[in-house]
């Protein structure tokens, strides 16, 4: 009967250090995506504080190849995982970053596909001092 409430305290502490972990992790930012990021038709300009993420989507009208005026969207990091929504509700996303890369899937006006970005270089924006 002893090892019984043994087992079971074992248990109960193993699961609670897991479900702790996976909060630590959901809460965890790693990665800062501030900048400017281009896809193959869409520019995200980014300002992250902390895991809250602000800024501007440019995309082309539906079915159009020349980009729009930007759009505010709103979202999160949390641990490597960029989420966002446009302040209008067409599109939203969750993209993986890794340094200056972001890859996932974006919902629009089109549905759902793949996306890939990459984060302009300090050294080629114009207004960026030159070291």
């Amino acid at each position: 009967m002893k090892s019984l409430w043994v087992a079971i305290v074992v248990a109960f502490v193993l699961a609670s250090a897991c479900a702790r972990q996976d909060w630590i992790d959901r809460t965890l930012v790693t990665e800062d995506v501030t900048g400017v990021w281009w896809g193959s038709t869409i520019k995200l300009e980014l300002q992250q504080q902390g895991a809250r993420v602000t800024g501007v989507i440019t995309v082309p009208p539906f079915g159009g190849s020349s980009l729009t005026s930007g759009v505010p969207v709103e979202g999160s990091v949390a641990g490597d995982v960029f989420s966002f929504k446009d302040s209008r509700g067409v599109y939203s996303g969750e993209l993986t970053v890794s340094g200056d890369d972001m890859t996932g899937q974006i919902l629009g006006p089109g549905g759902k596909r793949k996306a890939s970005f990459r984060r302009e270089s300090a050294a080629s924006q114009p207004d960026s001092p030159r070291r």
